[in-house]
């Protein structure tokens, strides 16, 4: 019995042992390989990211557009990332060759699923490079108007005039129109004012262009307009058309129909407004 006993120590003794030895080998395998793949991982995380630093400062002093370099940023990042990643998974002893298969098949499936996400960033390709618009310019599209803020891969967010912001999937945005309100440097303003018929048309108009001439940042060239557009209803419509710089627009607009408003008081100019009249017919 005892030398039973004996022999199942000895036997549990060879085997604890036997596991010891692979774990030990193991360990000394792939341990120090699994260190490896995880310094590498970090050192080429910290790399790729001290690459993109100075390719953002050489696309900077190049004057390369904002959206361009933001754009050439994510595509790099995520390249230099996957290139790190292969490397880890190389030195742990995975064939990279099989990672490679694996991941092309795995990207055919998730690209199938994820087709709608993927046209996004196809439209947003097409905005990075066809340009009809960039970060910072005021543009109305999808029933909205705001001034584009961030373009993305996946979608563009806009900042509203209230400070709310939009994000539109590019998608969406590239497909429908786009109206960009700061893509050229000057930008007219369409104004209508309505005059009493019973007010002399050069008066009026004499006094309209006193308030253009007289404002600092209403061009000179192209001309104002000042004309007759229709004959409505309730009163004599005036269109007044100024130039101005782009980034004056929403100033101008304001301070000249101020001035306009002003200009008719003092010259008592009459703005009419509806109105109904009533005929009593006796003995109804």
């Amino acid at each position: 019995m005892l030398q039973k006993i004996e022999h199942k120590i000895e036997h549990y003794s060879t085997t604890a042992e036997h596991y010891w030895d692979v774990a030990i080998t193991f360990a000394t395998d792939y341990g120090v390989k699994l260190l490896g793949a995880i310094v590498i991982f970090i050192i080429g995380r910290w790399m790729a990211k001290v690459i993109l630093k100075l390719m953002r400062g050489m696309m900077t002093r190049a004057n390369v557009d904002e959206t361009l370099i933001s754009f050439a940023i994510h595509v790099a990042y995520a390249a230099l990332i996957l290139v790190v990643i292969a490397m880890a998974a190389s030195n742990v002893g995975i064939n990279t060759t099989s990672f490679v298969a694996i991941f092309a098949s795995a990207g055919l499936a998730v690209g199938l699923a994820l087709k709608d996400t993927l046209a996004n960033v196809g439209a947003a390709v097409l905005i990075i490079f066809f340009r009809p618009f960039k970060v910072g310019d005021s543009i109305e599209t999808s029933g909205v108007m705001g001034t584009v803020k961030t373009i993305n891969l996946f979608s563009t967010t806009l900042t509203t005039a209230d400070n709310r912001s939009i994000i539109i999937p590019n998608g969406t945005l590239i497909s429908g129109n786009i109206i960009n309100n700061t893509g050229n440097s000057t930008r007219r303003i369409d104004m209508v004012f309505h005059i009493d018929y019973k007010e002399d048309l050069k008066v009026v108009k004499e006094a309209v262009m006193d308030v253009l001439k007289n404002h600092s940042k209403v061009l000179l060239e192209p001309a104002s307009v000042v004309a007759v557009e229709a004959l409505g209803r309730d009163g004599v419509q005036l269109v007044v058309r100024p130039w101005v710089n782009v980034d004056d627009y929403l100033d101008v607009k304001f301070e000249v129909t101020e001035a306009i408003k002003s200009e008719f008081d003092r010259y008592n100019i009459t703005v009419p407004f509806p109105q109904m009249d009533l005929h009593r017919i006796s003995g109804v």
